[in-house]
């Protein structure tokens, strides 16, 4: 059987590809700020707003295409067994071939009803005001906001838990409970983490490995490691 490698996956990932990454821009997110598009309280005041915000979100993914990273993630396929909890509500996991992949943090192209966060649908147009889900209620995006339940979290800790190796790439470990999964790592499961400014992980009980580089980079670093058990 092949050994389960789990690879926790963050903005810096899709930064490659060209997606801007909110922290990148002093805690603004294209001239907004974060909580003004990403909250409940930001909803509940301007709809429009947070609306037009993730259709120019969703419309800036037919844009850009998957770099060597997530090509990367995807041979791997090919020597272990392969589970990608991401961070990223973009498709480009999927679109390079990943076929496990689990996304904390919603999607772009779904939407789901204000009414019921369970009620997904798949969706790749624009979102207004007055588009409403099938049980008549207006349609939002499909996007864990910040103070919002994460419902994949669950699921994201049974898979690390199983995990024989672990790649933490393009995340700044800042953004909670997603920070808080290698916590579930077996204590003898080697972490590489990947990223150009890694942060310090304070009381972490894994052997940790370093690779301060774009994630295209550290990924080839990587897989050779892992290629050379």
């Amino acid at each position: 059987m092949k050994k389960k490698l789990v690879v926790l996956s963050g903005a810096g990932v899709s930064a490659e590809s060209g997606i801007k990454t909110f922290r990148d821009a002093g805690g603004l997110w294209e001239g907004h700020n974060v909580m003004e598009v990403a909250s409940p309280e930001g909803w509940r005041k301007n709809p429009a707003l947070v609306l037009d915000f993730y259709n120019k979100r969703r419309q800036q993914l037919f844009e850009v295409t998957p770099n060597k990273a997530h090509n990367i993630i995807v041979e791997l396929e090919n020597h272990f067994d392969v589970t990608v909890i991401t961070q990223n509500v973009d498709d480009l996991h999927e679109r390079a071939g990943s076929t496990n992949v689990l996304h904390l943090h919603g999607e772009l192209l779904k939407a789901r009803s204000v009414n019921n966060h369970y009620d997904i649908i798949e969706w790749t147009t624009d979102i207004y005001e007055g588009d409403l889900h099938t049980d008549g209620h207006q349609l939002r995006p499909h996007i864990v906001w910040f103070g919002e339940a994460v419902p994949a979290i669950e699921p994201a800790i049974k898979i690390m838990e199983k995990a024989d190796y672990l790649i933490v790439i393009g995340t700044s470990l800042q953004v909670y409970p997603a920070a808080g999964l290698i916590d579930f790592a077996k204590p003898h499961v080697t972490i590489y983490y990947v990223d150009p400014n890694p942060t310090q992980i304070p009381n972490l009980r894994n052997k940790l490995e370093i690779f301060s580089v774009l994630g295209s980079e550290g990924m080839e670093m990587v897989k050779e490691r892992l290629l050379s058990f």
